[in-house]
């Protein structure tokens, strides 16, 4: 949303920002003031409101009893020889976003396993939908109804919005019907807070309730910004924290949705960390912000673009990468195949490369896992070799390398930026008048700590 637009349309205060013109007349309030109409959100409604729908689902499910599976109990009572079943019941909102072939938006959540999806319109009309496709892991489907004089929302660029922005919730909280509320965008790109595998929520203070879900979330031109999808609710109710996923990712997805049923990820092949103040100082970086990368998965997209452990990725298509979320967010909306172009620093030389997604083959070890028996003490922790590093048996718990998070099983990849191999590669670059930065494996994950 452009400012002036809201400067626009905004020139008074908040109370008569929710006046109509028939509320000023029945207040006995002018219909102008100063020689300007009063502001009112309602010419945009009725425009944007029929195209926010509520979704009601019935998903059916066999009750398990052992008492009714005996069939020696069913026959002293009497009962069928069939299955119990149990309704469920849930309700929940969406968006028309193609009048013409009936395509409407909602949260995975919403029709999640349901065996009945009904769309109902606010002209009363009841429709029934079928399912074109989920991603649960960014909660997004995609459903159609018939397409019978449907209205549509437009489509509005999410990464246009900033903080300050006047935003309008529309949905069905509650299964009261539709029900709007106002508020404004309070922070962009929230990442990072567990509700979905790839987060890039819209923040909003515009009241969000149970059964807004898959609800649309409005600039004041009535253009489609966000997806209302979750609430943080310490105490069970609304606290004026209400997240949307941005319509960029939403349609995204919707594509790929309406192509293959799913969103087909392909990987890059990289695990990354964020740049704490003692990476920044480690790596001795004059930026703070990027993703570090930590593991680089063998024979993969990463692997061939000439990446490396230690690498600081700043940028991805052009879009700045603050940390390891926007990483993961931009590289989940790719599709196998499509090249992503990376700008990131190795050392302090900065470079740029470019990878193709695909689905990276997985390691294998060939030979006997470990080399040899040669144990020693390091850095308060009991370590020996094996092929991928230095294995860390185990760690006394009041050392430094326990306080910074080590713990038995891990595995030494590098340290200070040399690939170490073994524990006499390890010795070598171990500095006692300085700190350690090391680069652990563990598991499948792997991460960078500085040892003081």
């Amino acid at each position: 949303m452009k400012h002036k637009f809201v400067k626009r349309l905004l020139p008074l205060t908040i109370l008569p920002f929710y006046l109509t013109f028939s509320d000023a007349a029945a207040l006995g309030l002018p219909s102008y003031a100063e020689g300007q109409p009063l502001p009112s959100l309602a010419p945009m409604l009725e425009r944007s409101m029929p195209a926010v729908v509520n979704i009601s689902t019935t998903t059916i499910t066999n009750v398990r009893n052992p008492l009714l599976e005996d069939p020696f109990f069913r026959h002293f009572y009497n009962l069928p020889n069939q299955p119990q079943q149990q309704q469920r019941n849930s309700m929940g909102s969406g968006v028309i976003i193609d009048s013409h072939d009936g395509l409407v938006l909602t949260n995975n959540h919403v029709i999640d396993k349901a065996d009945k999806i009904m769309v109902t319109l606010t002209d009363g009309r009841q429709l029934n939908a079928k399912l074109v496709g989920t991603d649960p892991e960014a909660d997004v489907a995609l459903i159609q109804v018939p397409a019978d004089h449907l209205a549509a929302l437009p489509i509005a660029d999410s990464s246009q919005l900033r903080v300050g922005d006047f935003v309008v919730a529309i949905g069905n909280p509650f299964g009261l019907g539709q029900t709007v509320t106002s508020g404004i965008v309070s922070a962009l790109g929230r990442s990072g807070l567990g509700i979905e595998g790839y987060e890039d929520f819209i923040q909003t203070d515009a009241s969000i309730n149970p059964g807004n879900s898959g609800g649309a979330l409005v600039n004041l031109r009535g253009e489609l910004v966000g997806m209302n999808t979750a609430i943080l609710a310490p105490n069970g109710g609304n606290v004026g924290i209400g997240f949307a996923i941005p319509t960029n990712m939403v349609m995204t997805i919707k594509e790929s949705l309406l192509k293959h049923g799913e969103v087909q990820r392909g990987l890059l092949g990289v695990v990354t960390q964020d740049l704490t103040p003692e990476l920044v100082s480690a790596f001795n970086l004059e930026n703070k912000h990027g993703a570090v990368v930590s593991r680089i998965e063998s024979n993969s997209p990463a692997a061939r673009a000439g990446l490396e452990p230690g690498d600081i990725i700043v940028a991805a298509n052009g879009k700045p990468v603050k940390n390891s979320h926007d990483i993961r967010n931009i590289v989940g909306l790719l599709q196998i195949g499509d090249n992503v172009t990376l700008d990131y620093y190795h050392g302090n030389d900065k470079k740029e490369t470019v990878a193709t997604i695909a689905k990276p083959e997985r390691p294998q070890l060939v030979g006997e896992k470990l080399h040899r028996s040669l144990k020693g003490t390091i850095l308060g922790a009991t370590a020996k070799n094996q092929a991928e590093g230095v294995l860390i048996e185990k760690i006394d718990t009041s050392s430094e390398a326990w306080r910074i998070g080590l713990r038995p099983g891990d595995v030494i990849v590098s340290a200070n930026r040399y690939r170490v191999r073994d524990l006499d590669e390890l010795r070598q670059v171990v500095n006692p008048n300085s700190g350690l930065l090391i680069n652990i494996q563990r598991g499948q994950d792997a991460f960078f700590v500085m040892l003081k």
